[in-house]
This record gives structure tokens, C-alpha cells and sequence, in this order.
């Protein structure tokens, strides 16, 4: 693999491949998990990538074993909320919000769960490899898939399904991701960066102009039914009261005490 690779607060680390721009999450030992300095870091890193005219197509994978375990929960419980620290209207992750013009590809190369699966379900293309899943557990830990999770995973897969990970937690596997159609690929093992920058590659060799405005055409016909201002303005609207439950205050502290949950209902 080439191309130069730079940091961003050594948070998020660039690479350059020609016009692609491979972004990876670097908090290996926590997963890729993120927190407010993450998430500023990647909205960032997106944002300086949207303003490059060299930069056709965004990749973004995760460091170390895992592509992200979504939002780091004992950040969460000291008061963060995996927002960028500087521009707060981004969303969750810096990114979740953030108008992309440009393709963006998923390369997962390990675990992606709750705000990781969110990544994945927002980018336009994903890759995944063989011992990957996608899991949005948000109920176990007294929180919602508000960063669209739950409505794009009932957009992109048969409801009833959809429903049940949803409500159980539970992870989908690569191949039932790809048997639903939630990603482009599957990789061979080991392989999905290098699967994945072959497929940005061949994006980026297309008219750069034609591309964007099939991507935001794309994206508002996908959309169209479900995400309007008043299906966002619900979305926020459940995220606040659930984040400011007990339930999820109850969650998060379980988790850093390695303890089951004992929930209230509140």
C-alpha cells in the first residue's frame, strides 16, 4: 500500500492514494471507540478531505483489531457524548450530520457496534471483512441508535429482521450483512483495505462532477421517505430522553464496572 500518511492529533490517521483518501480511527486500545476528541478529530479530518479538489473518494477503516466499538461509553459516563468539541451541528462522531459530497466507503475491518455500525450503515459503499459484524446493542446499555442506525437499518433490510437485532442487540454476521444487502462486499480475509481502495480507485477514475451530484442524488432518493426534518426532529427528541435517563447513566457505569446492568425504567 502507498501513499503518505499523516495524523490528525493522532486521533484519526490520513493516507493519500492518489484522489483517495483513507481516514482510520486510531484508538486501538479501546477499540476504535469514540469520544469527543475522536469525534472532533474525524469531523476534521472529513472536512478537510471535502475541501481537497485532489480528493475524489473518502475511505475509512479502523486501527488494530477492530473498526469501531462505537461510542466510548466511559467517556459517556464522565458527561461526553462522542460529539465533536468545536462543531457540535456535525453529530455524533463529527460526521453523522456532516454533508459529504464526496463517496464514502466503509473498509471494516474488525467489530463494528453501535456507533460503529452507524458509520457503516451512514457510508455510501462497505466492504466488510469475513470475521466482521455490525451490531447496534444500544438497548443493553439503556441508550438508542441515534445517530440514524435505527431508522437506516429498517430502511435497508426487511423490517422484521431488522426489528429483531434492533431490539435483541444482537450482531449480524458478514455473510447475513451481505445476504441483506447492507454492504457492497465481503473481502477475503484479511483483504478488505485493499478491496476496498481497488473499488475507490475505480470510483475516482469517473468524472469527479458527475460523481458528487450522483451521490446527492442518490442519497435524497434514498432518503426520501423516511428522512425528512420531522423524522430527524423525533429522532432527536427520543435521543434526549433516553440519554438523560437513568437507564443510561445505569448502562454506562455498568459497563466500567464490569457488572449486569439493574434497570429502572427511568
Amino acid at each position: 500500500m502507498s501513499g503518505e500518511e499523516s495524523g490528525v492529533e493522532e486521533l484519526v490517521l490520513t493516507a493519500q492514494h492518489g484522489h483517495v483518501r483513507v481516514m482510520t480511527l486510531h484508538r486501538p486500545e479501546v477499540l476504535n471507540a469514540i469520544d469527543d476528541a475522536l469525534a472532533t478529530a474525524l469531523g476534521d479530518a472529513v472536512a478537510e478531505a471535502e475541501e481537497d479538489p485532489g480528493t475524489r473518494v473518502l475511505v475509512l477503516t479502523g486501527a488494530g483489531r477492530a473498526f469501531c466499538a462505537g461510542m466510548d461509553l466511559k467517556a459517556f459516563a464522565r458527561g461526553e457524548g462522542a460529539h465533536s468539541r468545536t462543531r457540535p451541528e456535525r453529530g455524533f462522531a463529527g460526521v453523522v450530520a456532516h454533508a459529504i459530497a464526496k463517496p464514502v466507503i466503509a473498509a471494516v475491518n474488525g467489530p463494528a457496534a453501535g456507533l460503529g455500525a452507524e458509520l457503516v450503515l451512514a457510508a455510501d459503499l462497505a466492504i466488510l471483512d469475513p470475521a466482521a459484524q455490525l451490531a447496534l446493542p444500544e438497548v443493553r446499555r439503556g441508550l438508542l441508535a441515534a445517530a440514524g442506525g435505527a431508522m437506516r437499518l429498517i430502511q435497508q433490510m426487511p423490517e422484521k429482521i431488522a426489528m429483531a437485532h434492533l431490539l435483541t442487540g444482537e450482531p449480524i454476521t458478514a455473510a447475513d450483512a451481505a445476504r441483506w444487502g447492507l454492504v457492497t462486499a465481503v473481502s477475503a480475509p484479511g483483504a478488505v483495505l485493499e478491496e476496498a481502495l481497488d473499488l475507490a480507485q475505480r470510483i475516482a477514475a469517473n468524472a469527479p462532477l458527475a460523481v458528487a451530484e450522483t451521490v446527492r442524488l442518490a442519497r435524497a432518493s434514498a432518503q426520501a421517505d423516511t428522512w425528512d426534518q420531522e423524522a430527524w426532529a423525533r429522532s432527536r427528541a427520543a435521543q434526549e430522553r433516553v440519554f438523560a435517563s437513568r437507564d443510561a447513566a445505569e448502562g454506562a457505569a455498568a459497563f466500567a464496572q464490569k457488572r449486569e446492568p439493574v434497570w429502572r425504567g427511568e
